[in-house]
């Protein structure tokens, strides 16, 4: 007896249906505006519903795709025109035809012979993107799903590079205050506890203070540690303060370390070609993380790690079983699986791809410069409006600056500051983030989205000023 198999997707009536619903929701949300909430809550009940176990029997497929609808409409709307917080996602609708075609035709990446056209995609970009950061012919890498992926990926080589088992102990490795907290969390990974991670001084600009990592790295070899890398910053998520790339390169090459560089969002700025030279000296790194899903417009899940020499990944990352021979590489090029911590992968570049081939490089350039200008016109907002301080200039589409009236507390104006921001992200027109620099609460926008205008940043500041004064009234 033949026993009955549900089939295994819906019919192709359904799956029209379900295709055109989908398209229907992707065009709304492509032509919304700022008119919509930068962040809708879902009551407690709905939650509950979606946190429920599958039913035994299946649901309608139009019932299933309504409930979640409601399910990723809620929450903070990061590529909303004025989400300022964070480092936002303003994900192109480009991406998201890209991922949409990846998923259909859900190819393994972890060998060329699983995918031979993605795979000429990802190295295509992957030399395309080394090349921009100036890094010479032998560079290469692969996509990970993001910054942190790309942070553990090059800091295992570094380690495994630099380091014999015996002396792994003793390895120390050295950030800034300012460094992103994926950087601390990828050394724990590969070994290393908090005291083998070292923080070097920052200077007025909050960059790291080469002489004053020098003193520490110097200090650390008195005292029997081995100092194996420096993790440098291009664009820090607070301030996009850019560590002095060229002088720590020097220094690298001085002392026999490995210079990792984490440009997740600001590495985008090669792209331009008005703000390139901002990033002078990444090209000496020996390694770059570099999110696409940031400042390059695309769908979450997008990020690259970049080698000065690519062929040290494979000590870290290689690997053989009888059951993956069928894979072995074809030609010069190793696979995929051999250069990250993934087997199974997938085609995270096609998206990027398909964006710059409807983009052009002119049009990538374009929408990272408009975030530079963007940051720019808040600074001279704050600067025009009474009672508000910059606190940190526009750099890398990034500004921090706080209400500071005379005569209030430093505790009651931290309290206001930081109410002003969660109560103008309540109200639904725009949200900034809130920080702390030199101590005291600071706001902070992050303007990298190409639909924002300056009109935005203006309004925005305009409320933040009006909620501020309506909160000191009431003190």
């Amino acid at each position: 007896m033949t026993r009955s198999v549900p089939p295994l997707g819906p019919s192709p009536d359904e799956l029209a249906a379900a295709f055109a619903r989908l398209v229907e929701t992707a065009l709304e949300r492509a032509e919304r505006g700022g008119e919509a909430p930068v962040i809708r809550q879902a009551d407690p009940e709905t939650l509950a519903a979606l946190a429920a176990p599958p039913p035994a029997a299946g649901r309608a497929l139009d019932e299933a795709l309504a409930r979640l609808d409601a399910a990723l409409s809620s929450g903070m709307n990061t590529d909303h025109p004025r989400f300022f917080a964070f480092i936002p996602s303003p994900a192109s609708p480009l991406s998201w035809l890209g991922e949409l075609a990846a998923s259909i035709h859900n190819q393994h990446l972890g060998a060329a012979r699983q995918s031979e056209g993605a795979t000429a995609i990802e190295r295509g970009l992957i030399r395309w993107l080394a090349g921009e950061a100036g890094m010479p012919e032998g560079a290469g890498g692969l996509f990970v799903s993001g910054g942190s992926i790309a942070n553990l990926t090059a800091l295992t080589a570094a380690r495994d590079q630099m380091l014999v088992e015996d002396e792994r102990a003793q390895g120390t490795a050295y950030v800034t205050a300012e460094t992103h907290a994926s950087v601390a969390k990828a050394l724990r990974i590969i070994g290393l506890t908090d005291r083998q991670i070292r923080v070097a001084p920052v200077d007025g600009e909050r960059r790291m203070d080469v002489a004053g990592l020098a003193r520490v790295i110097a200090e650390d070899r008195a005292a029997g540690l081995k100092p194996f890398v420096v993790a440098a910053t291009a664009g820090t998520t607070n301030t996009g303060a850019i560590d002095p790339l060229p002088e720590i390169a020097d220094l690298c090459e001085r002392e026999g370390l490995w210079m990792h560089v984490d440009g997740a969002y600001g590495a985008s700025a090669l792209l331009s070609p008005a703000h390139r030279d901002l990033l002078e000296g990444v090209g000496r790194a020996d390694s770059l993380s570099w999110d696409a899903h940031k400042w390059l417009f695309q769908t979450y899940g997008c990020g690259v790690a970049l080698l000065r020499d690519a062929s040290l990944l494979a000590p870290s990352f290689s690997l053989s079983a009888d059951y993956l021979r069928d894979g072995d590489a074809v030609g010069a090029d190793p696979n995929f699986w051999d250069l990250g911590p993934e087997l199974t992968r997938s085609a995270r570049a096609v998206r990027l791809w398909l964006t710059l081939q409807a983009m052009g490089r002119d049009g990538m350039a374009a929408a990272i410069a408009h975030g530079f200008a963007l940051a720019e016109a808040t600074e001279r907002a704050v600067r025009e409006t009474p009672d508000w301080l910059v606190a940190s200039p526009a750099r890398m589409a990034i500004t921090a600056f706080r209400y500071v009236p005379e005569g209030l507390a430093t505790d009651t104006a931290d309290a206001i500051n930081a109410a002003a921001a969660r109560r103008l992200m309540e109200e639904g027109y725009a949200a900034v983030g809130a920080t702390r620099l030199d101590g005291r609460v600071a706001l902070r926008v992050c303007a990298i989205n190409p639909r924002a205008t300056e009109t935005d940043m203006r309004e925005t500041i305009r409320r933040l000023d009006g909620i501020a004064r309506d909160l000191r009234g009431a003190v």
